[in-house]
């Protein structure tokens, strides 16, 4: 497959990384950790100003019917900045599961919220979630941004309901979350009331190819950013006489973090590619992306406060919010290991 950005797509690049360089600073996002872990002015801003929230949802429900390679785009300018937004839950999981599969009646109730960035979601799976009648029962001890969320899409992973936040039976409970930038909520039903979407398999479908998509590229825009601050650190850094990063030791790692987020960039773009052109290795792409890409993270970022020295272990530096970024983003949505084995069981099936 040969890719490479149109012209819109490359206007739509340099603008998310403009205005994320610009708005989605060190200062605000440590200011959004101290708080509720979210910039408020800087979604509001995102949402409507800038107008890219309903980048990847249909033009039928209020988007702008693009497609996942313009939301990966987006999503990688938001991560090389660690910008604290809910677009992930909001907007990559719980917009998408109610475009794809919600009523006409849901479309107009909830997206129009969501897109503006009135109102946040909060999106979570229970596989022993009890359903009697629209009265469910179960929970999750892992919702990202749940303590700011005024609805919730919840799904068995066979059906899915949407609960208001405010509804009799949801209980949040703030939890301690390692990347304070995206804090996570145990949130409880006790016979709180879902409004069924008529289409689960559709929203399940498109909650999990967005999610996996814009994670990926996080995760890419994260590693990017660790290799930048690092190449930059290295020119201005003086050793011995001699910047650091003319030894070459030193060059070796930066070139290993660089091979590593170019093969996590065709990762990427190969699954939101595939994706939007309906293409039959979509599915194996997108699990790809995601362990790939989740991982580099990683590894980038930890190389990125080695490669620091004693700075890079402080918290005035911001090499411990990518690492905690990272860190998180590979236990997110499933483990590289997991999604490595539904590659395989989808190669060789039962000899998986």
């Amino acid at each position: 497959m040969e890719f490479a950005f149109t012209d819109d797509q490359q206007m739509i690049a340099e603008t998310a990384r403009a205005f994320f360089t610009e708005n989605a600073t060190s200062e605000r996002t440590r200011r959004a950790m101290a708080g509720d872990g979210i910039d408020l002015k800087l979604w509001t801003a995102f949402c409507q100003e800038l107008a890219l929230s309903g980048i990847a949802i249909p033009e039928r429900a209020g988007g702008a019917g693009l497609g996942l390679v313009e939301l990966a785009i987006v999503a990688e300018a938001a991560g090389a900045q660690v910008a604290a937004l809910p677009m992930l839950g909001s907007l990559a999981q719980a917009a998408q599961a109610i475009a794809a599969g919600g009523s006409e009646a849901q479309h107009e109730a909830f997206l129009p919220a969501l897109i503006s960035g009135e109102k946040i979601a909060g999106y979570f799976h229970d596989a022993a979630l009890h359903a009697e009648g629209d009265r469910l029962t179960g929970g999750s001890h892992f919702v990202p941004h749940g303590m700011i969320a005024d609805l919730f899409v919840v799904t068995d992973m066979r059906r899915m309901w949407i609960v208001r936040a405010d509804a009799p039976g949801v209980t949040v409970t703030r939890q301690t979350t390692m990347d304070q930038t995206r804090p996570l909520a145990r949130v409880d039903l006790a016979g709180a009331p879902g409004d069924p979407m008529p289409d689960a398999s559709a929203a399940l479908a498109a909650a999990h190819r967005a999610a996996f998509v814009a994670a990926a590229a996080e995760a890419l825009g994260g590693a990017q950013a660790c290799l930048d601050h690092t190449v930059a650190y290295a020119r201005e850094r003086v050793q011995f006489g001699r910047p650091i990063g003319s030894f070459q030791a030193y060059k070796h790692r930066l070139a290993d973090m660089m091979i590593e987020i170019e093969q996590a960039r065709s990762a990427v773009y190969w699954a939101a590619c595939a994706v939007d052109e309906q293409a039959e290795e979509a599915a194996m792409a997108v699990h790809a992306a995601k362990s790939f890409a989740a991982d580099t993270f990683f590894r980038c970022a930890g190389d990125m406060i080695q490669l620091h020295g004693g700075i890079g272990f402080t918290w005035e530096h911001d090499a411990h919010l990518y690492f905690k970024r990272a860190r998180a983003l590979q236990t997110m949505l499933g483990s590289g290991n997991w999604h490595r084995e539904q590659i395989a069981t989808m190669i060789l099936g039962e000899a998986a």
